[in-house]
C-alpha cells in the first residue's frame, strides 16, 4: 500500500480562489477593503518569514495587510494595549499575533486582549468554546485548515478512533474538539502518554501536533488510517513519513500539508469576519 497524498497546496488554492472572489465582491459591495492586522515581537527570522508568507497571501486575494512590528523587549501591558487598539479599530477585521512570542510575555494575556470577533487565527478562550460548543465562532487556524483538508478527501470520520498527539491551547486541543463534533470518538496523547506507540497504533486517524522530528514511528501506523503531520521543526514533520506511507491510505506531506491549509483558513476566516462587522453596521447585528 501507498498512501494518498492529502495534498494542502491544491486545496488552499480552491479555498483561496474562493476568497479571492468573496473578496471582491465585498469591495463591490461596500467600497471598503478588508483587513487582517498582523502583530510580530521580536526578529525572529522563521516568524517574520511567516508574517510574510500571510501578507503575500493577503495581496493576492485582494486583502489588505497591516503589520505591527514590535521590539522583543516590550512588555506584556505594552502589547495588550497595541492589541486593544486594532480591536478598537474599525478598519481592521481581523487580527493575528504571530506566535510564540518572548518567553517574558504572558501569551495568553495577550490573546485574551483580541476581541473574539475579529480573532480570526482562533486564539482565544472565547473561540475555543464557541468551536467546542459548536456555537459559532473562529476555528483555530490549524485545526480548521486540518478539517477542511480531510473534507477536501471526504475523509469519514464519524464512529472513528482519532488520536491526537499534542495539547496544545492552538492546536491539538481545538483539533480534537473538531474531530469529536464530527462524531469521532477521540484520545489526547502526550509527553506523559504512556505507550504512545501502541495509541498510535489503534488509531483510524492520527493527528500528530508536537514539532518533534520523527516522534511518530510509521511501524505505528494502523494499515489504512489517516496520518495528518501537523509538526513542523526544521523541515520535518512529526511522522516519519516514508515508512508510514506505506501504511497509511492518507497522509499529508511536510512541507505541503497542513501549512498552506492554516494560511487559506486565517483568510478565509477574516472575509467572514469584514462581512460580520459590516452587517453589524449597517443592521446592528452580526
Amino acid at each position: 500500500m501507498t498512501a494518498r497524498i492529502l495534498d494542502g497546496r491544491a486545496v488552499s488554492a480552491t479555498i483561496l480562489d474562493r476568497v479571492r472572489r468573496e473578496v471582491g465582491e465585498f469591495v463591490d459591495e461596500t467600497g471598503r477593503v478588508p483587513c487582517l492586522a498582523t502583530v510580530l515581537v521580536g526578529d525572529d527570522p522563521a516568524s517574520h518569514t511567516y508574517v510574510r508568507m500571510k501578507a503575500n497571501r493577503c495581496a493576492k486575494v485582494g486583502m489588505r495587510s497591516h503589520r505591527v512590528e514590535l521590539d522583543a523587549s516590550i512588555t506584556t501591558e505594552t502589547l495588550v494595549d497595541r492589541i486593544r487598539g486594532l480591536s478598537a479599530d474599525p478598519e481592521i477585521d481581523g487580527i493575528l499575533l504571530q506566535h510564540p512570542v518572548p518567553s517574558h510575555i504572558d501569551e495568553r494575556a495577550a490573546f485574551e486582549a483580541i476581541d473574539p470577533t475579529k480573532d480570526v487565527d482562533g486564539v482565544t478562550r472565547t473561540s475555543f468554546a464557541q468551536m467546542a460548543f459548536a456555537e459559532g465562532g473562529f476555528a483555530s487556524a490549524t485545526p480548521g485548515g486540518i478539517m477542511a483538508l480531510l473534507d477536501a478527501y471526504d475523509i469519514p470520520l464519524a464512529g472513528k478512533h482519532a488520536v491526537v498527539i499534542g495539547r496544545s491551547a492552538i492546536l491539538g486541543r481545538p483539533a480534537g474538539m473538531l474531530l469529536l463534533a464530527r462524531d469521532a470518538t477521540v484520545t489526547y496523547c502526550h509527553s506523559r502518554t504512556v505507550d504512545l506507540a501502541e495509541r498510535v497504533a489503534e488509531a483510524d486517524v492520527v493527528v500528530a501536533a508536537v514539532g518533534r522530528p520523527g516522534l511518530v514511528r510509521g511501524e505505528w501506523i494502523k494499515p489504512g488510517a489517516v496520518v495528518v503531520d501537523a509538526g513542523y521543526a526544521d523541515n520535518t514533520g512529526d511522522v516519519e513519513y516514508e515508512a508510514a506511507a506505506e501504511r497509511a491510505s492518507f497522509i499529508t506531506p511536510v512541507p505541503g500539508g497542513v501549512g498552506p491549509m492554516t494560511i487559506a483558513t486565517l483568510l478565509e476566516q477574516t472575509i467572514k469576519a469584514a462581512r460580520d462587522h459590516e452587517a453589524f453596521r449597517t443592521h446592528g447585528s452580526a
